[in-house]
Formats: structure tokens, C-alpha cells, sequence
């Protein structure tokens, strides 16, 4: 199933096909450098599995992303149900994930534009997060491109109270906020 197009980008379901390039994705150091670690093949599979299951059960998730020119899949980009424990979970968080030969054309900023613009509009999402750690530059200017306002930092309880990427920011944005065209 095809979920929404931009200019550039196609967001749809997961094929078996994708889960190859996904796991280089998630081997890759570079990408990974946000994270606490790279994903093995066998840990990506079981992240497969649960993006497809959290499409399944709520009709939105992370979408397989796909470049219209040339079909080739470049990464996800949607939405996520954060759980862990904290004071703005359970919540509705936007994420994006790219390969490095994807980084630097915009695909991240436009795609993520359009999927806040589908899921205020067509999911009838109201409050939408989205969180990095502090270091995550890029991540950062992605989240204010699309309309996202910092609200704080914070200390991740999922990663090691001494690594560099537990100090994390949260950023947030509700449906009457004016959006930027994807």
C-alpha cells in the first residue's frame, strides 16, 4: 500500500525485498552515530517485524521510503508509538532514518513535512514528538525545518547514564500549528 508521495518520495509497506538494504542501513557506523549502537541482521529483522506489526495494528507506523525516480529504497521515515518511561510518554513520535548516500538532498526534511502534514490530516494525529540526542545536529534542524518547537531536555532511560548520547531533546508539534509545504 502506497500511504502518501511527495515530489521526490514514495511512502509505502514494507517488502521482504527491503529488508537487505535495511540491515546495511542499520550496520552502517555513520548512520548509527546517533545510536547506541549498529543493529546485526538478526536485530533488524526483529525491528522488521515490529514496524510492520505497528503498521498492521494502528494504520501508521514507519514507512519504507522509496525515491520515485529510480525506486531505490533509502530508509523509513513516519511515525512511532514512544513507550519507555517518561513524562511526555505515551506519545505519537515522527522519526527518520536514511542512508548516507540519501543525507544532504532534503528527502528527510520533505518527507517528514509530509508525513506531519498525513498525519494531522488524515490520521487525525493531535500532538506529534520527536526526540534525539542533544548531539544530533542534523536530526535538530530537521525537527525545526518542519515546524517543531523544542520543549526540553531530557535523560533517555533506554541509554547509559555516562554515554554522550543519553542527554536527549524533545520537540513538539499540535495540528493548529501552521505547516511548511513539504
Amino acid at each position: 500500500m502506497i500511504y502518501l508521495e511527495t515530489a521526490r518520495l514514495k511512502f509505502r509497506d514494507w517488502e521482504q525485498a527491503d529488508l537487505e538494504p535495511f540491515s546495511k542501513l542499520n550496520a552502517d557506523k555513520e548512520v548509527m552515530t546517533y545510536f547506541p549502537k549498529s543493529l546485526s541482521t538478526e536485530e533488524t529483522q526483529i525491528f522488521y517485524q515490529s514496524i510492520v506489526s505497528e503498521l498492521k495494528e494502528c494504520g501508521f507506523g514507519l514507512y519504507a521510503v522509496e525515491v520515485k525516480d529510480n525506486k531505490e529504497f533509502i530508509g523509513f521515515i513516519g511515525f512511532h508509538r514512544a513507550t519507555f518511561k517518561a513524562d511526555f510518554t505515551p506519545c505519537i513520535e515522527i522519526g527518520w532514518r536514511l542512508k548516507k548516500e540519501a543525507w544532504g538532498k532534503g528527502y528527510a526534511t520533505e518527507g517528514a513535512a509530509a508525513c506531519l502534514q498525513y498525519g494531522f490530516n488524515e490520521l487525525g494525529l493531535r500532538d506529534i514528538y520527536s526526540f534525539t540526542a542533544d548531539i544530533n545536529e542534523p536530526s535538530k534542524n530537521v525537527m525545526t525545518k518542519i515546524g517543531m518547537r523544542f520543549i526540553k531536555t531530557f535523560s533517555h532511560p533506554k541509554v547509559e547514564k555516562d554515554s554522550p548520547l543519553n542527554k536527549h531533546v524533545l520537540y513538539h508539534i499540535h495540528q493548529n500549528t501552521i505547516l511548511p509545504s513539504p
